[in-house]
Parts: structure tokens; sequence; C-alpha cells
């Protein structure tokens, strides 16, 4: 496979997932993906976006519940 920005070599690593959302920052270590040999940007498969998609809207609808408790209070 080839990098998408640099058309570098894609190898088979596990690398680390970051994102920055309104009231919070979550990091994943250890996710499977095609990394570039050159550049080093990760690709991540189909079904690890989609594993990562509901990681991240359970985290978002527990946030949403948490700031709705906190103005309650």
């Amino acid at each position: 496979m080839e990098c998408l920005y640099c058309k570098g070599k894609l190898v088979r690593k596990k690398t680390s997932y970051t994102v920055t959302r309104k009231g919070y920052h979550l990091i994943i270590d250890n996710v499977p993906a095609w990394v570039c040999e050159q550049c080093g940007e990760p690709l991540f498969d189909e079904q690890t976006v989609d594993i990562i998609q509901d990681m991240l809207n359970e985290i978002g609808s527990g946030v949403e519940k948490l700031t709705i408790a906190l103005a309650a209070a």
C-alpha cells in the first residue's frame, strides 16, 4: 500500500489515536493501523474507524450527561 500524503510505503503497526473534543481529550494506545515508513502518517482500516467512532459516541453521551448534571447542581 502507498501513503496518501507522501507516497511512501505503508506497513502494519500499532499506533496511538488522539482526539480533542469539546469537553475531553482521548488517547487510545496500540491501535492497529497502516503506518507510512517515510512520514509516519497512520491509515486506519474501516473496522477500526467504526470502533473508534462508537467509542467517541459513547464518551460524548457521557460528557453531555455530566455537563447537564453539573448545570443542575
